[in-house]
C-alpha cells in the first residue's frame, strides 16, 4: 500500500470519526435544549461527511479507470466508519427533530397550564 493512499484511508477514518463524534454531542446538545448548537454540530458532522465521502469518490473513480486499490483490513476500517457515520448523523438528525418536537409540546402545555 503507498503512502498516498493510506494518507487517503486516514482523511476517510479521521473525518467519519469527526462526524460521528459530532453528532453525537449534537443529539447530546439538543437533550441540554441547546438546538442551535446542535444544528450547528451537525452541520460540522456533514461537512465532514462530505470530506470522507469525496476522498471515497475518488478512491472509486480511480478503480472505474483501471486503478487497482488494495483492499486492505484499514481500507475496510474506514469505509466501516464512514457507513457507520452515516448511519449516526441520520438518527441524529430524526432524534433532534423529535427533540425538538417535544420541547414545543412541553411549551404549549406550559402554556395552557398557566392560564
Amino acid at each position: 500500500m503507498t503512502m498516498k493512499l493510506e494518507q487517503e484511508i486516514m482523511q476517510i477514518i479521521t473525518n467519519g470519526g469527526d462526524a460521528r463524534s459530532n453528532c453525537i454531542r449534537a443529539i447530546r446538545t439538543a437533550r441540554e435544549g441547546q438546538l442551535e448548537e446542535a444544528e450547528q454540530l451537525i452541520e460540522q458532522a456533514k461537512d465532514s461527511l462530505n470530506k470522507a465521502h469525496q476522498v471515497q469518490t475518488k478512491l472509486i473513480q480511480a478503480e472505474i479507470r483501471g486503478e487497482k486499490t488494495e483492499i486492505s483490513l484499514l481500507m475496510v476500517h474506514a469505509q466501516d466508519h464512514l457507513m457507520n457515520a452515516l448511519t449516526v448523523k441520520e438518527l441524529a438528525v430524526e432524534l433532534i427533530e423529535e427533540i425538538k418536537h417535544r420541547v414545543q409540546l412541553e411549551n404549549q402545555w406550559r402554556g395552557s397550564e398557566q392560564r
